[in-house]
């Protein structure tokens, strides 16, 4: 299975809420997570996020979806990107507030770094959480 396949699919189990069990196929031991949104601050690694992830859609933000709007591969440099928009609705609870009802529909991207086995082995979400 190719390096692309695998950040797509790790990607797809990841944003479609699959959490660490769902992922873990696609991703290396101790694969590394970085982002400098301040609601990430804390998260150091890809199957906490994964976690963090799948948490925030099934109970405060219960519902949540993507839309992937583009992907590539860069095969000099192992890595993946992914375009997309977040769409969820604060709607559970859970949160550190009552469910607000707001909705958002939030762009990112993924950089995922790939290492020599094909699986993830960093990546970085591009962010602005505010």
């Amino acid at each position: 299975m190719s390096a692309f396949n695998n950040a797509t699919k790790f990607f797809h189990a990841c944003e479609g809420l699959e959490g660490p069990s769902g992922t873990a196929p696609y991703v290396a031991e101790g694969a590394s997570f970085e982002c400098q949104a301040q609601a990430l601050s804390g998260i150091e690694t890809v199957q906490d996020y994964a976690g963090w992830l799948a948490g925030l859609g099934t109970t405060a933000l219960a519902g949540a979806r993507y839309k992937l709007h583009s992907s590539a591969w860069d095969a000099e440099s192992n890595c993946a990107l992914f375009f997309s928009t977040f769409i969820a609705a604060h709607t559970g609870d859970g949160g550190p507030v009552a469910p607000t009802g707001k909705e958002t529909n939030s762009h990112y991207v993924y950089v995922i770094k790939m290492n020599d086995a094909g699986k993830v082995a960093h990546v970085t979400k591009i962010w602005n959480s505010s």
